[in-house]
């Protein structure tokens, strides 16, 4: 974790480090271990398809939380995220190999609000789709 950002060092229109996230089926099943989410679209693929997925998809709450990682490791402490929202626009196909799914992830502060308190917006995409659509997170800054 880095050192906490303070909120006067902060402008609108900054961006925050990205970040690259591989996303395994092996991550797939440990996700639906810790989560309880044993969903079949998520780890077998025949079942994926007859609903008319392209193949095994990624559980959206985890797209989602590697999404806030970008966040919250640049805020220097997860409790500083106090808000956060997204809307699932397209899945994470994690294919049936050793290299998986990249998620990337790009943030940028979008507003500076009253109480020490940004907006940020972030964009994650795999496979050069928009895998979340406006995400949206609440922070606050010491």
């Amino acid at each position: 974790m880095s050192a906490q950002v303070r909120y006067a060092d902060v402008v609108a229109g900054m961006l925050l480090p990205s970040a690259t996230f591989r996303v395994t089926r092996e991550d797939l099943v440990r996700y639906a271990g810790a989560s309880g989410d044993f969903n079949v679209i998520h780890w077998n693929q025949r079942r994926a398809r007859e609903v008319g997925l392209p193949d095994v998809i990624a559980h959206g709450m985890l797209t989602m939380a590697l999404a806030a990682r970008v966040v919250t490791d640049w805020a220097g402490d997860p409790a500083a995220l106090v808000e956060y929202s997204v809307r699932f626009t397209r899945p994470v196909v994690v294919p049936d190999d050793d290299h998986g799914a990249l998620v990337e992830v790009r943030a940028e502060v979008t507003q500076l609000l009253a109480a020490r308190r940004i907006q940020v917006t972030v964009t994650a995409t795999s496979a050069g789709e928009k895998a979340l659509g406006q995400a949206r997170a609440l922070v606050l800054l010491g």
